[in-house]
C-alpha cells in the first residue's frame, strides 16, 4: 500500500500540472477561435441562438481533442505545449479556412439555421480526428 501511495504523491502534482496547462491552452484557443469567427459566438449564444451554441460547442471539442491526444502522447509539459500549440494553430487554420469555402455558413449561424451549425461542427470534428491521429503518430 506505500507503493501506491508514493505513486500518488509522484504522480498528482505532474497530474495537475498537465491538466492546468492543457486547460490553459484550450482558453486561449477558443478565446483566438472567437476573435476569427465571423460572427459573434457568444453574443449569439446569449441570446439563445441554438445553431450558435452547436457551431461553438464544435469548436470547442475540435480544440480539446487534439489537444488532449497531445497531452497523452507527451512526455512532459514543453512537449505538451509544443504539440498542442501546433494542433490549435492547425485547428484555427482549418477552422477559419472552412468559414471562408462555406461563405453563408457563418451568416446562417446568425440566422439561427441549425443544419448549416451542425455541418460546421462536423468538418471542426472531423478535423480534430485527422490531427489527433496525426500527432499521435
Amino acid at each position: 500500500m506505500d507503493a501506491v501511495l508514493q505513486s500518488f504523491l509522484a504522480g498528482f502534482p505532474v497530474l495537475l500540472m498537465h491538466f492546468f496547462v492543457t486547460i490553459v491552452m484550450l482558453v486561449v484557443g477558443v478565446t483566438i477561435y472567437i476573435w476569427i469567427t465571423p460572427h459573434k459566438d457568444i453574443a449569439l449564444v446569449r441570446a439563445g441562438n441554438v445553431a450558435a451554441a452547436i457551431s461553438l460547442s464544435g469548436a470547442v471539442l475540435g480544440l480539446a481533442i487534439p489537444l488532449a491526444m497531445s497531452m497523452s502522447v507527451s512526455v512532459n509539459v514543453a512537449d505538451i505545449v509544443i504539440w498542442g500549440l501546433l494542433t490549435l494553430v492547425i485547428q484555427l487554420i482549418v477552422f477559419r479556412l472552412a468559414d471562408l469555402i462555406l461563405r453563408d455558413l457563418s451568416t446562417r449561424i446568425e440566422a439561427g439555421e441549425v443544419a448549416a451549425a451542425v455541418l460546421l461542427s462536423a468538418i471542426k470534428l472531423a478535423v480534430a480526428a485527422i490531427t489527433a491521429a496525426a500527432v499521435s503518430g
